[in-house]
Formats: structure tokens, C-alpha cells, sequence
């Protein structure tokens, strides 16, 4: 499936909460332009489960990809999880996702994981609100 346009990018991030009913709670993401064909995205999703989900991007439309990002899923103000690019070559069970990971407990600084799914040349965030529905199930 191509990279979505701006438009559909937006679209995307604006029906967030009306494709996800049961899931999401509210949205403060917001797209907005930083040049003729980047845009930013900004904001956190509210989970019904009362995970936040914050979420930053940075999106060249004219080269169809995500240049930037960090994804961070907390619950009541503490933090579960976060989902980087910063390649770690060295670390040989990255490799599956390179150079996208995710960092969690224990020692979450230090235990980083493969993070399937997110990628530079897609959307990452029905990824992101499946693995906070499944982090959900995770901690009941």
C-alpha cells in the first residue's frame, strides 16, 4: 500500500476516535505544516484502558515517509514503554525491526525489544493502538 497523502494522513489522524470507539477515549493529535510537503503530527491519545499514548512525528509527503518519531505509552504518569529509531547494530536481536525498537520494564533505559510493525514507509498508529490494547491485556 503506497505512503497516504497529506490529506489522507489527516484523515487518519482526525478519525482516530470514530474508528476506534470502544478503544479511544480522546485525541489531541494535530498535523500541521512545517513546509510545502513536511508536516508534523503531535498530540496523545487517551485509551478507555487509561493508557496515554504521545505521539511525535515528523512526515516528508514528498518522499512518502516518516523521517522522525517517538511514540511514549504511560499509565497514570508512569512510563511503560517508548518506541525509538536510534540504531543499535550491535544488539543482535534489534535486527528483526532495524532500527525501530521499543524500550520497556524492567530497566526500561537499557531493555530494548524489536518493535514489529513500525516502520518509516507506513502509518505506525493502528500499530501503536494495538500494542496498547494488547499492553492492556498484558497488565490485568
Amino acid at each position: 500500500m503506497p505512503f497516504p497523502s497529506r490529506i489522507e494522513y489527516e484523515a487518519l489522524v482526525y478519525a482516530l476516535i470514530a474508528d476506534f470507539p470502544d478503544v479511544i477515549v480522546s485525541s489531541t493529535l494535530r498535523i500541521y505544516s512545517t513546509a510545502a510537503m513536511t508536516s508534523n503530527v503531535e498530540g496523545q491519545i487517551q485509551f478507555a484502558n487509561g493508557l496515554i499514548l504521545d505521539v511525535q512525528e515528523v512526515i516528508d509527503f514528498r518522499n512518502a515517509r516518516i523521517m522522525d518519531y517517538s511514540y511514549d505509552v504511560s499509565f497514570h504518569d508512569e512510563k511503560l514503554r517508548w518506541y525509538d529509531p536510534q540504531p543499535h547494530p550491535e544488539i543482535e536481536s534489534l535486527q528483526s525491526t532495524f532500527p525501530h525498537h521499543r524500550h520497556e520494564p524492567p530497566n526500561i533505559k537499557q531493555n530494548r525489544l524489536p518493535a514489529p510493525g513500525i516502520l518509516f514507509d507506513a502509518p505506525n498508529l493502528e500499530t501503536l493502538i494495538r500494542d496498547c490494547v494488547a499492553l492492556d491485556e498484558s497488565l490485568k
